[in-house]
C-alpha cells in the first residue's frame, strides 16, 4: 500500500513537471507571436496581370490594417539584391474584415522588367522589421513559342493536415515540372472562403512557390457564396479585363507563350460572361485556345447551365478545357456540338474537336466515381491527391496527369 501512495505521488510530481514545461513553451510562445509586428508580410502570392515578359503583380496580407506596402525589386537573384539598385513601387492598400478581425490586403505591381530575366523582390511597410525575406522570379520570354504549367483544384481544406495534402501535391508537381512557368488553380481553395486560418495554411504549406511562380485562380462554389467572394479575391492581383457585372477577378484573360487562357467564373454572371467570352476568343492571335473553368461542361456530370458557353467553344476552336468541382479524375473524347469527333471528318472544327479535362483534386476530398457517360473516354476515382502539367510547344499539347505519389495516370497529345 505504502509503494502504491508512492507511485501515486510519483505520477503526480511527474505530471505537474509537465505541466509546467508545457506552460513554460506556450508562454515562450505566446511571447515571440508578440514580438512579431502587425506590420510583417504573409500569404504572399505572385501572379500575373499585365504583360508575362515585362510585368509581375503581388498580393499580401498584413495583421495591422493601417499599415503600408511597399514592393521593392532588383535584377538578378537574391543574393544580389542591393538597396542600391532597387525599383520601387507602392502598393494599393485596403482593409478587409475577416473572422479574426480587420487585416490589411496589399496589392502592387511592377512593370517594365526586361523579358526572360531573374529578379529578386520582397514586400513590407518599409520599417526595417516588416520586410518579407527575399524572394526571386523570372519574367516569361518575349514571343516564345513554348510554356509549361501545372493545372490543379480543390484544395478544399479546413484542417492543417488537410493542407499539408495539398502542399505534398504542389511540391510533387513541381519535382516533375521543374520548368513550370505558372499554376493554375481551378478552385474550391478552402471549404470556407471566410475561415482566415484556412487561408493561412493554404499558403503556408507553398509559400516558397508561390512568392515566385504566379499562381492563377478560377472561382469555385467554395469561394464565391451568394454573390460575395471577397475572402476570395482579396489573395490575388488579377487582370481587370473580364466580363461586365462579374465580380472583378472572377473572369479575366491573359496570354503565356502561344497559349491564351480564359478564365471563367461558373457561379454568377453567366450571361454576361457568354457575350464577354465571344469578344475575348474573337480578339486573340495565339494559335493556342485553353479555357479554364470551376463546375465541368463536361466531367463527372455535366453543367447544363454552361451549354452557351460549350457553343461558343466549339465556335471558337477551344483547344481544351481545364475544370474541377467533381473531385474525381475524367477526361473527355474530342467534341463537337455535344457529340464525340470522329477521326474521319475532316473540317477543322469537327478533327480537333475540344478536350475537357477534370483532375481530380489537389486536397484531402473525393467524391464517389460518378456513371460513366458517352463523352468520357478516361474516368476513374482513385482516391490520391493529383495534379498536371501541360506543356505547349509549337503546334502540340501534351498533357500528363500524375498523382502525389508521381505515377502517370494519363497522358494525351493534341496536335494543330
Amino acid at each position: 500500500m505504502k509503494d502504491f501512495k508512492t507511485l501515486i505521488i510519483a505520477g503526480i510530481i511527474v505530471a505537474v513537471f509537465i505541466l509546467l514545461a508545457l506552460g513554460m513553451e506556450w508562454l515562450k510562445s505566446e511571447r515571440a507571436a508578440a514580438t512579431v509586428s502587425p506590420g510583417v508580410p504573409y500569404d504572399l502570392v505572385t501572379t500575373f496581370k499585365g504583360d508575362v515578359s515585362t510585368s509581375r503583380a503581388f498580393t499580401w496580407y498584413t495583421g495591422d490594417p493601417g499599415t503600408a506596402g511597399w514592393l521593392e525589386v532588383a535584377e538578378g537573384g537574391a543574393a544580389a539584391f542591393s538597396a542600391a539598385t532597387l525599383l520601387k513601387v507602392q502598393a494599393d492598400n485596403t482593409v478587409i474584415q475577416t473572422d479574426l478581425g480587420q487585416k490589411g490586403v496589399h496589392k502592387a505591381e511592377i512593370s517594365g522588367l526586361t523579358p526572360g530575366t531573374l529578379y529578386a523582390y520582397r514586400v513590407g511597410s518599409g520599417a526595417e522589421e516588416e520586410w518579407s525575406p527575399v524572394a526571386e522570379f523570372r519574367t516569361a520570354e518575349a514571343d516564345s513559342s513554348s510554356v509549361t504549367f501545372i493545372n490543379v483544384t480543390d484544395s478544399q481544406g479546413v484542417t492543417p493536415a488537410d493542407f499539408r495534402l495539398w502542399g505534398k501535391t504542389v511540391d510533387k508537381a513541381f519535382q516533375t515540372f521543374p520548368d513550370a512557368q505558372f499554376i493554375m488553380h481551378n478552385g474550391d481553395f478552402t471549404e470556407e472562403p471566410e475561415d482566415s486560418a484556412a487561408w493561412d495554411s493554404l499558403w503556408g504549406n507553398v509559400q516558397s512557390l508561390v512568392a515566385s511562380v504566379p499562381l492563377m485562380p478560377v472561382t469555385g462554389n467554395h469561394d464565391e457564396a451568394g454573390g460575395v467572394a471577397a475572402g476570395f479575391t482579396s489573395h490575388f492581383n488579377l487582370p481587370g479585363n473580364g466580363a461586365k457585372g462579374s465580380i472583378p477577378g472572377t473572369s479575366y484573360s491573359f496570354d503565356v507563350g502561344p497559349v491564351h487562357m480564359t478564365v471563367l467564373n461558373t457561379e454568377s454572371n453567366l450571361k454576361k460572361q457568354a457575350e464577354w467570352l465571344k469578344q475575348d476568343l474573337a480578339g486573340t492571335d495565339k494559335p493556342w485556345k485553353i479555357i479554364a473553368m470551376h463546375r465541368p461542361a463536361y466531367g463527372g456530370n455535366i453543367y447544363r447551365k454552361v451549354g452557351e458557353w460549350t457553343a461558343i467553344f466549339d465556335k471558337y476552336q477551344v483547344d481544351l478545357v481545364l475544370q474541377g468541382h467533381n473531385h474525381e479524375y475524367s477526361r473527355s473524347y474530342p467534341l463537337y456540338q455535344g457529340a464525340i469527333v470522329s477521326e474521319a471528318k475532316t473540317s477543322a472544327a469537327a478533327r480537333r474537336g475540344t478536350v475537357y479535362v477534370v483532375t481530380n483534386a489537389s486536397g484531402a476530398k473525393f467524391n464517389g466515381k460518378k456513371a460513366d457517360q458517352f463523352y468520357h473516354k478516361v474516368h476513374f476515382q482513385n482516391n490520391k491527391q493529383m495534379f498536371a502539367g501541360i506543356t505547349v510547344s509549337g503546334s502540340k499539347l501534351t498533357f500528363q496527369a500524375y498523382d502525389v505519389d508521381g505515377s502517370k495516370l494519363d497522358e494525351f497529345v493534341l496536335q494543330h
